[in-house]
């Protein structure tokens, strides 16, 4: 129960940043005239802007899918949907994502994936977004400078220092196995954050598995074409996810911009804001689009398309995750209520 209502309190502080977020921006818009510009939207477009948001979860969960197969562990392509969606909940609902992997760390476990295992496979993962999401960026801006206003500018930079920062220090901890303690251990805070139960029984298992760890990082080390299709595989994972805001720009049913236009747009946007530290960067994201795809689209249309924008490739997908999130916590309850029941009768037994 006390890791049900942390849970409940971290997820009421995210809804209430996005109660104050689009309240500052929507306070003085007519909203009429953002429901009607919504309502007379192209829906075959936002069909296929969910379907590649769909897309972009199976592409994680391909990869996740991917490393564990090589280091000899079973996993079906569902579970591994599973814990896309589940690192998906908690990187939204924490600032600066911090609680995505520990939490699927904790879930594969309950799954009997090696930690070690499952710690290397997130490691590559999250390497190969900070890969794809600095270069994409990189790449975009010199199409985009333009749109940028300073204080956009400024946020950008920081973004791609913060996203660099982190590649640096993944890179190290793939290969580090002092790097790798310490991963440890900030998850086993987060796991405590969260109430989880038999907190220290679980640390002493995660570190006995660092050993196993440094074996299938020197497995990974030999196997780099692994690597290789994860990278090929994120790079089609995020122009998917780009792309949502490209067929909903074809929504509003206008073609004035190309797909390659509106793709680079997004890639800027995302670098700007995915290095702010708040859950979801709720706030940011919203006013960044404003900001950047202002010349995009008309004073009418601009709040419409960004509350699609952001509804389909985020607040959709959280709640969505939410969802998977309650029904494991729901095993979870009734998994550890039959474990208590059998020890009980295991002790009458022995009585």
């Amino acid at each position: 129960m006390d890791r049900i209502k942390k849970n409940l309190r971290n997820f009421a502080i995210f809804i209430v940043l996005i109660v104050i977020t689009f309240y500052i921006i929507l306070k003085d818009q007519d909203m009429s005239q953002i429901l009607t510009v919504l309502a007379n939207s192209k829906k075959q477009f936002i069909v296929i802007a969910i379907a590649c948001m769909c897309l972009f979860i199976a592409c994680e969960a391909i990869n996740i899918g991917r490393t564990l197969k090589a280091l000899n562990e079973k996993s079906t392509f569902w579970k591994n949907v599973k814990y896309a969606l589940i690192g998906f909940f908690f990187s939204s609902i924490t600032p600066a994502a911090s609680g995505g992997q520990p939490m699927q760390i904790y879930y594969m476990h309950k799954d009997r994936i090696s930690v070690a295992n499952s710690t290397l496979a997130l490691l590559i993962n999250l390497s190969c977004v900070q890969i794809v999401t600095i270069s994409l960026a990189l790449f975009s801006l010199f199409f985009n400078y333009q749109y940028l206003n300073k204080a956009l500018r400024w946020l950008f930079i920081i973004g791609v220092g913060l996203n660099l920062t982190a590649l640096v220090l993944l890179l190290v901890s793939i290969f580090s196995k002092r790097m790798t303690n310490g991963i440890i251990n900030i998850t086993i805070k987060v796991l405590k954050f969260f109430r989880v139960k038999y907190i220290e029984n679980k640390k002493i298992r995660f570190e006995q598995e660092l050993t196993k760890y440094q074996d299938s990082s020197a497995y990974i080390k030999s196997n780099l074409l692994l690597v290789l299709k994860t990278l090929l595989t994120t790079y089609v994972q995020y122009i998917l996810y780009y792309s949502i805001s490209y067929w909903v720009y074809c929504s509003f049913g206008l073609s004035e911009h190309s797909i390659f236009e509106i793709i680079t747009m997004q890639s800027v946007l995302y670098a700007t804001v995915s290095g702010i530290p708040s859950p979801g960067a709720v706030g940011v994201s919203e006013g960044g689009f404003i900001g950047i795809f202002s010349r995009v689209y008309s004073d009418t249309m601009i709040n419409g398309a960004m509350l699609l924008s952001r509804g389909i490739n985020f607040y959709l997908f959280v709640l969505i995750s939410a969802i998977i999130v309650l029904i494991n916590l729901f095993k979870d309850k009734k998994s550890d209520e039959m474990q208590e029941s059998e020890s009980i009768l295991d002790d009458n037994i022995h009585k």
